[in-house]
């Protein structure tokens, strides 16, 4: 599974990540895993995307120290417990609480990347659509990549982005779970809080 790591609960190590799961090709069923690891990755450059032909962020994991246990798979994410909160470059200082689903809005919000090694960025979006009925897969919201510097540099959504918080009025809303292949700039999230029922 390659994809962002979402959110860490910092008083039960939790983690949260989403990514493309660990899916069985006979059966296009998730796996269920005994154990798996999360390790950090090596960004060496980016495919920039276009309609039709998403881009991806390309990265190296070799040498890279594991930095955490997988416990489960599910449909709304990959979860672990983290041995190594350091390697991720957490700010104890930016802790978000995450929002119900009828707390967001149509409109504003920011998305949480990381472009660059160690580095990471909010850049604006849109939310589209609100699905708040939805309990029944990971496409939860519609969102937009509005923000002119990330659509310069990757295009809009490309493949190595799923998992990258969705933040609005302060609060974790979700995260990005897929693009829309059509039209990069479009893709789905999954509501934060469907992520967070499935941490422990």
């Amino acid at each position: 599974m390659s994809g962002t790591a979402t959110f860490y609960d910092p008083k039960g190590e939790g983690f949260a990540s989403l990514g493309h799961g660990i899916i069985d090709p006979d059966t296009e069923q998730l796996i269920d895993i005994a154990s798996g690891e999360i390790v950090t990755a090596n960004i060496i450059s980016i495919v920039k995307g276009e309609n039709g032909n998403p881009g991806k962020i390309q990265g190296s994991i070799e040498g890279e120290p594991t930095i955490g246990k997988i416990y489960k798979n599910t449909p709304y994410g990959i979860y672990g417990h983290l041995t190594n909160a350091n390697s991720l470059f957490i700010d104890s200082n930016k802790l978000y609480p995450v929002a119900l689903r009828n707390e967001i809005k149509l409109g504003d919000a920011t998305m949480i990347s990381t472009l660059q090694n160690g580095q990471t960025k909010e850049y604006s979006i849109d939310i589209e659509k609100i699905y708040v009925n939805n309990n029944l897969d990971n496409k939860s919201m519609i969102i937009r990549i509005t923000d002119e510097e990330l659509l310069n540099k990757t295009g809009g959504i490309i493949q190595g982005m799923s998992g990258s918080p969705i933040i609005q009025n302060g609060k974790l809303i979700g995260a990005l779970t897929h693009v829309m292949v059509n039209d990069v700039t479009l893709g789905y999230a999954v509501f934060g809080e469907l992520m967070v029922k499935n941490l422990y």
